[in-house]
């Protein structure tokens, strides 16, 4: 398939909604006009992708009404189609998918040009902003991905109490807790997050073998 190949469907679909059409004006691939509307410009690719959405944003300079047109079956658009059309709308930027081997409704409209504001999620920012408060330092390194995870406030914690298990041996959860000056320590030690630690009797918490063994490790990456 050619690019080319998307054009002649995306003009009869605009065709019949009145526009006037003309391929390659200018550096655009398809420029249409309707009536005193502002003109409509569809840029066309093969897939979706970086090259193909800085023209999107180049175009609007031009008219406030820019398309993408890509064939139906694009990998890129079915496997991120939701943060796709969530990038598109905060660019202000249209999405046709085009689909030259059907007869009829070989075009669809997924996505119209408009003005997007974001709206701040108070909840999500706040959790951020609480994990920020909460940890101690600055113990991952910005853009890196542990097999096992990163380093949160909670793992910190968690981190503590194994620690003072290491040191100490088996002890009550309330001892734990005071001594780690950690009031959360028991429910810690209870959900055992991390399989760090055993249940060794009642009330009373040891290091298991997976904590003996993952500590070292943790508490190196802590000191970061």
């Amino acid at each position: 398939m050619k690019e080319s190949d998307l054009y002649i469907p995306l003009k009869r679909y605009l065709e019949s909604r009145n526009y006037e059409i003309k391929g390659e004006i200018g550096n655009c691939d398809v420029f249409a006009i309707r009536n005193e509307e502002p003109p409509l410009i569809v840029e066309l690719k093969l897939s979706l992708n970086l090259t193909v959405i800085l023209q999107a944003v180049d175009r609007l300079i031009l008219s406030s009404s820019v398309y993408i047109g890509v064939p139906g079956h694009c990998g890129a658009l079915k496997r991120n189609y939701r943060q796709v059309c969530k990038l598109l709308r905060m660019l202000g930027i249209g999405l046709i998918t085009i689909d030259p081997a059907r007869k009829t409704a070989a075009v669809k409209i997924h996505l119209d040009p408009g003005n997007y504001k974001p709206r701040i999620s108070k909840i999500r920012q706040g959790r951020l902003l609480g994990e920020f408060e909460k940890r101690v330092g600055d113990p991952n390194l910005g853009g890196s991905h542990s097999q096992n995870g990163i380093m949160t406030a909670y793992r910190q914690r968690a981190l503590v109490l194994a620690l003072f298990l290491e040191e100490h041996g088996p002890a009550k959860a309330s001892d734990v807790a005071r001594e780690t000056k950690n009031a959360n320590a028991r429910d810690i030690l209870y959900r055992d997050v991390y399989g760090w630690f055993d249940k060794a009797s009642r009330g009373i918490y040891a290091l298991s073998p997976r904590g003996k063994r993952e500590l070292p490790a943790w508490a190196l990456s802590d000191q970061g």
